[in-house]
């Protein structure tokens, strides 16, 4: 009992000298895939937000619904299709992913917050036009209907709940020029965001332990790279399939000005604290450039 006593001292001692850097900064968590659906990792993940406010930072949520939107159109009897990782989204298709998004997770996840003595506000990126987007269309030509690539991120909104003392909780949605709706990937939204709010941190919350050199063996992951290196391993195949268009996303960010990304195994209680205040991390942190090993 004293030797555990004494771990977690020692976890509190390691985290002084990051609570003392990253107080006052902006972390984006893009929430995804399993800590979405599994109400004990779903607590975990609100807890964990709620001690970065509490210590100081202002923490900024981003989320999906993928497997609730697909669900919701089987109920429907709607067939889903995907391209490249993106929804084919036709005019019933995209209320249906407004109607999810920015209703019953949006508000779920407030309510949750909520819970734990956090101010929170739920906005989905058609308010204040905060993300306003154009149809995304391929090399090719083919169009896959309302999704949106983003062109501008207003953060005024944001800008204003986070100096109110508000965690903002944004759901995916935008809007074109014409103030149509658009659905968005959500690792591009908070990719975006995070840029315009000159994060210190985007954290990504996935199914997997991080980026690795071989999908099938975890103990092959990446715990530190560059752009340059990041670039390099899409290049020669070693990152491949669906951890492409996310490690994509860890370099837009970082060129949108983001200090650090971080893409950590949500199924982890916990990732994300282990990953931003120890010294050794969990997941996979991506940097600008080559950096000292201790530079988190």
């Amino acid at each position: 009992m004293y030797e555990s006593a004494m771990d977690k001292a020692n976890v509190l001692i390691e985290a002084i000298p990051y609570i003392r850097t990253f107080t006052g900064s902006t972390v984006v968590v893009k929430y995804g895939g399993s800590a979405m659906v599994d109400e004990k990792l779903k607590k975990s993940v609100i807890r964990d937000i709620a001690l970065l406010k509490y210590i100081g930072l202002r923490p900024v949520v981003v989320h999906g619904g993928g497997k609730e939107i697909s669900s919701l159109l089987e109920r429907l009897g709607k067939k889903t299709e995907f391209v490249d990782g993106l929804r084919v989204t036709d005019s019933e298709t995209a209320s249906v992913a407004e109607m999810v998004l920015s209703g019953s997770i949006g508000k779920s996840l407030v309510e949750n917050l909520e819970a734990v003595g956090i101010q929170s506000c739920g906005i989905s990126g058609k308010d204040g036009h905060t993300l306003v987007v154009h149809k995304k269309l391929f090399d090719n030509g083919r169009d896959i209907g309302f999704v949106g690539e983003i062109e501008k991120v207003d953060i005024h909104l944001l800008s204003t709940l986070l100096d109110s003392g508000y965690v903002p909780v944004i759901s995916p949605v935008g809007v074109d020029a014409y103030s149509q709706t658009y659905n968005i990937n959500a690792d591009y939204a908070a990719s975006a965001i995070a840029g315009a709010l000159e994060a210190q941190k985007l954290v990504f919350l996935t199914d997997v332990e991080g980026i690795l050199r071989d999908k099938d063996d975890p103990s092959s992951i990446i715990r530190r790279m560059n752009v340059a290196e990041a670039m390099g391993l899409i290049e020669d195949g070693t990152i491949k399939g669906g951890m492409i268009p996310k490690t994509e996303c860890c370099i837009d960010a970082l060129e949108r000005g983001v200090k650090t990304v971080h893409v950590l195994d949500g199924r982890l209680p916990h990732s994300m604290l282990l990953e931003i205040f120890t010294a050794s991390g969990v997941g996979t942190m991506v940097v600008p450039e080559r950096r000292s090993a201790n530079d988190k």
